[in-house]
């Protein structure tokens, strides 16, 4: 979904998971070809991208990265997706003001992950280069009432 206004053009997305077994991951790859395609097209606007990418990016963001490493969501050809999207110009909110691990958006169902934060960060709120100056903040709320918190940013046009 796209939503232009005044200083930013606001898109938010929920990306395709690829699979538990990795069924759908040429479908998701796919779907993040177009999605790139289209924000390199537009990269030199006032972006904000949120949404649910599906793909923990680096190894701070899920609590066992080795255990991961050939898991939907954690493979290299996912992950380097993501690194074309900071190579097109985007930025990581969260990262612009946390490089600590332990916070997660995602957690399992499964084995009380959520008691016991063993989560992934696969929420993201990405902006173009051109909204770095207008960013005041980057945040996890980490809430109950869903396996995924609410994320948020602050801008800040004066």
């Amino acid at each position: 979904m796209r939503l232009d206004f005044k200083n930013f053009i606001l898109i938010n997305i929920y990306m395709p998971h690829g699979g538990r077994f990795k069924e759908n991951m040429d479908y998701k790859l796919k779907a993040y070809d177009v999605l790139l395609n289209y924000l390199a097209e537009i990269r030199n606007l006032n972006i904000v991208l949120a949404g649910d990418f599906n793909i923990a990016h680096k190894p701070i963001d899920l609590a066992r990265p080795r255990e991961n490493m050939n898991n939907t969501m954690f493979t290299l050809e996912e992950r380097s997706r993501i690194d074309k999207l900071v190579e097109i110009g985007f930025i990581d909110t969260f990262r612009e003001f946390n490089n600590m691990g332990g916070y997660y958006t995602w957690w399992p169902r499964s084995y009380r992950a959520r008691e016991k934060n063993i989560g992934w960060r696969i929420d993201y709120i990405f902006v173009s280069s051109r909204l770095r100056k207008y960013l005041v903040d980057a945040f996890i709320l980490s809430i109950s009432g869903s396996d995924h918190c609410p994320i948020g940013i602050k801008l800040r046009f004066d």
